[in-house]
């Protein structure tokens, strides 16, 4: 671990969020002497302070041990890399274009691997005025459902959350090029 690296990426993270050394040795119950020590790389924190630090300076306690923080290469921001994630606990559906930590209810997700059309998931696509209208022939319970529709292009994502005990269709505003996802909540990611 580099401690000059690390006290600069403080210092800079502390900066950015308009903190001072006391600000932040007051979130901690610490003396500010104690974080100008971390701060020019005399010193780091105690394991028992860095997730409290992390949150307090908004990034990973990973990037924080690291002493750095990685950037994403421009091409990962591009629609085609898109990545979905659904949390196990409250169902809440997240997505991105770059690599990231991804984190919901306490949880690191990791993103699903979508797989092709499969036979057990019968889906109809028709054209309603400037509307796709897309029904699926799969039950809907509590256990067992839809849980999304996304449409993304190039430059948009058009995302439908579905819920169980609700009718499997959605009707999404047509777009040109776009490539479908759906997730089953037994079987995962679907592209079609």
């Amino acid at each position: 671990m580099d401690l000059k690296k690390s006290g600069e990426l403080l210092c800079n993270l502390r900066k950015a969020k308009g903190l001072s050394q006391k600000d932040v040795a007051e979130k901690l119950g610490l003396q500010p002497k104690t974080v100008s020590k971390w701060e020019t790389g005399h010193g780091f924190p105690d394991v028992s302070y860095v997730a409290e630090l992390s949150k307090i300076l908004g990034v990973s306690a990973e990037s924080l041990l690291m002493g750095y923080l990685a950037e994403n290469r421009e091409e990962d921001g591009n629609m085609k890399r898109i990545k979905f994630y659904v949390c196990p606990d409250c169902g809440g559906i997240l997505y991105g274009t770059g690599e990231g930590q991804v984190i919901c209810c306490g949880k690191q997700l990791s993103a699903l691997k979508p797989s092709k059309d499969s036979d057990n998931h019968k889906i109809s696509i028709s054209e309603i005025e400037n509307d796709y209208y897309i029904t699926f022939d799969h039950e809907m319970t509590k256990n067992h459902y839809i849980g999304f529709v996304a449409m993304v292009s190039f430059d948009k994502i058009l995302l439908a959350k579905l819920y169980p005990e609700q009718d499997p269709s959605v009707r999404l505003p047509r777009i040109n090029r776009g490539k479908f996802y759906y997730y089953c909540s037994k079987h995962g990611l679907f592209e079609f």
